[in-house]
Order: C-alpha cells, then sequence, then structure tokens
C-alpha cells in the first residue's frame, strides 16, 4: 500500500468517525431538546393561571415537506394582560414543538370555536408570562420529536463512528 492511499485511508476513517460524532452530540442535542419541552410543558400547565383573552386572529397554516404532502399547522393570536403588563401569544398548547395536522380540516378542528373578536380563557404560566396559551393540556409533539428526529441521528451518528473506528 502506498503512502498516500495509507493517508487517504487514514482521513476517510478519521472523517467518518468526526462526522458520525458530530451527528451523534446533534442528536443528544435534539433529544434533550424534547425532553426539556416536554417537561416545561407540564410544568406550564400544572402552574398555569387563568386570564381573560380576545382572540385576536386564527388561521391555518400550510407547512411544506420535502418528499411527502404538506402538514397544517392552526394558528391563533390572542392578547391579554396578566399582572397589569398586556401580551399578545400564539400557542394553542403550552409545547414549543407543537402538533401538526396532514389535513386542513384537522388543523381547523383544533381551533374551532375560537373566532376572532371571542373573549376567552387563555393559560399563563407566572415564571413565563409572556407564553401564554389556550388548552391547558400537554401534547406528545416533544416526546415524538425525540424519537423520530434525535432518535435517527444518534442511530446514523453511532453507526458513523462504530463504521469509522473500525468496530464492525
Amino acid at each position: 500500500m502506498s503512502p498516500d492511499s495509507k493517508l487517504s485511508t487514514a482521513l476517510d476513517t478519521f472523517d467518518r468517525t468526526h462526522f458520525g460524532a458530530l451527528l451523534l452530540v446533534v442528536g443528544i442535542a435534539v433529544a434533550g431538546y424534547g425532553v426539556y419541552d416536554y417537561t416545561q410543558q407540564s410544568d406550564a400547565v400544572a402552574d398555569a393561571v387563568t386570564v381573560n383573552a380576545t382572540i385576536t386572529d386564527t388561521g391555518v397554516e400550510r407547512i411544506s415537506r420535502r418528499r411527502s404532502s404538506p402538514d397544517y399547522k392552526p394558528t391563533v393570536a390572542f392578547d391579554y394582560r396578566y399582572r397589569g403588563e398586556s401580551y399578545t401569544a400564539h400557542n394553542v398548547y403550552p409545547a414549543t414543538i407543537t402538533p401538526s395536522y396532514d389535513t386542513k380540516s384537522k388543523a381547523r378542528s383544533v381551533i374551532d370555536g375560537y373566532e376572532t373578536g371571542d373573549s376567552v380563557t387563555a393559560y399563563v404560566s407566572p415564571g413565563s408570562p409572556s407564553d401564554g396559551f389556550l388548552e391547558a393540556e400537554t401534547t406528545d409533539e416533544p416526546l415524538k420529536f425525540v424519537l423520530l428526529a434525535g432518535g435517527a441521528l444518534i442511530l446514523i451518528g453511532g453507526k458513523h463512528v462504530v463504521d469509522g473506528l473500525g468496530w464492525t
């Protein structure tokens, strides 16, 4: 084997291993964020206080996806006051990672009953008063994110590390 081919093989191993390690770190971070978001929304629901709110806008947003049909996300905006301060929020649920739906009608059904100008009860976590939400319930979307995105990156990264180190 020539010195050039030995160097090329060493660089391939180095690149594959480091690329895999990077994917592992990103996958762990993504999974960690999903777990954090799930915990945060559970805490927000447990600590929530009610406020009077006014719906200012509703709709359904089309989310384009690469290799498949689009998903849809319900959108809502509402104004409220908490401890003398005015806020506008856009959250149906307390999680940052929110559900999307495969049809426009399913997304619309989430916000049925919320019409522009309506007075409604909203919820506020005292620790984050600007992050009001309309439904005092958790969603499993952050956990799906952990399993799908984080899990896939961890598996792919792990395979690259194992292959790069020659542990196969």
